[in-house]
């Protein structure tokens, strides 16, 4: 049974920036007009971050555009959204997060199905010489690719 699934928004800088330990998939409470703009691809979360307050998941900073056609019934952009995650999974993300380097990052924002879904990922940071080396991985694959290509034409 394949999912229809259609990327809305991506977190390239997530992981550049961090060492992905784990994912986990969670629903977004939104309101009307905010799924209408999601639809349309109207949304970021390049400065977004994720906290846990009271044994629930929230996302601060993640832009939704307000909706063209939605008049008054447009939320504020930048509002806080609440993450809707299994209590387990949320009992497990905050003994991790006590753990010292650990954080919480949101990778993507997809449509699956008819509903919106969001992807965060437990992270640890990375240091300056860690992005180097991915950096220099991604040289080579490319000079490894751009050979290829030249020696197969």
């Amino acid at each position: 049974m394949a999912e229809n699934i259609k990327l809305i928004a991506n977190n390239k800088k997530a992981r550049f920036d961090y060492f992905i330990e784990d994912t986990y998939e969670a629903g977004l409470v939104l309101h009307g007009t905010e799924v209408k703009s999601l639809r349309m691809g109207k949304c970021s979360v390049k400065e977004a971050f994720v906290r846990v307050e009271n044994g629930e998941v929230y996302i601060y900073n993640m832009h939704i555009s307000p909706y063209e056609k939605g008049n008054i019934f447009n939320k504020d952009p930048l509002r806080v959204k609440k993450l809707l995650l299994h209590r387990y999974q949320i009992n497990k993300i905050v003994g991790q997060l006590q753990q010292k380097g650990y954080t919480l990052v949101p990778l993507t924002v997809y449509l699956k199905g008819s509903l919106v879904k969001m992807e965060i990922g437990l992270a640890r940071g990375k240091k300056l010489y860690d992005k180097r080396q991915d950096i220099a991985k991604k040289d080579q694959r490319r000079e490894a690719e751009k050979e290829f290509k030249i020696k197969n034409l």
